[in-house]
């Protein structure tokens, strides 16, 4: 029997590997120095998967099932990269739990900061994209504005076009 396919999953993993895509951009290490070890790319993974399920939450229950298949996605492939990196299976489980809360901890903080002024958000990317390095304000006010404008342009594309898996960043 062939394989059928399963369009909201298909979108959320096309989202998913767009969202590492841009996460993986070497402006965020070499100009904006974010931190290029697993806790850095793991964060702009967040910053970005935030992002775009920020811009989905608009779109009513449709996003809702693709949010959650997002999700899925994410975590299946940060288990897969902590087996690949050599955890092991006993603790990949707690791992992957632990990540999740820091992921439902970073939506809150970059809510709040969006919905702040811009001290809330420098200092929410403060403690999690830089938590293992020193911003300078510039670096940090980049960044936040990066956050913004992205939020924007998300917003301007159509409902369409996320809710298939395709969506396009702008240059950090």
């Amino acid at each position: 029997m062939p394989f059928r396919r399963n369009p909201v999953r298909d979108a959320a993993e096309h989202a998913y590997g767009l969202v590492v895509e841009q996460s993986r951009r070497p402006e965020f290490f070499m100009t904006l120095g974010v931190p290029d070890t697993l806790d850095g790319r793991f964060e702009l993974i967040c910053l970005h998967a935030f992002l775009y399920l920020h811009r989905l939450k608009s779109d009513g229950a449709v996003s809702a099932t693709l949010g959650q298949r997002f999700f899925d996605s994410m975590f299946a492939d940060f288990d897969r990269s902590l087996r690949e990196i050599g955890t092991g299976d006993l603790s990949v489980g707690r791992q992957v739990k632990r990540m999740a809360e820091a992921f439902y901890g970073r939506i809150r903080a970059y809510e709040a900061g969006l919905a702040g002024a811009d001290a809330a958000l420098h200092a929410s990317l403060a403690r999690n994209i830089y938590g293992t390095a020193v911003a300078t304000d510039d670096q940090l006010a980049r960044l936040a504005s990066y956050m913004r404008r992205e939020v924007a342009n998300l917003a301007d594309q159509p409902g369409d076009a996320l809710l298939a898996g395709t969506m396009t960043f702008g240059a950090p």
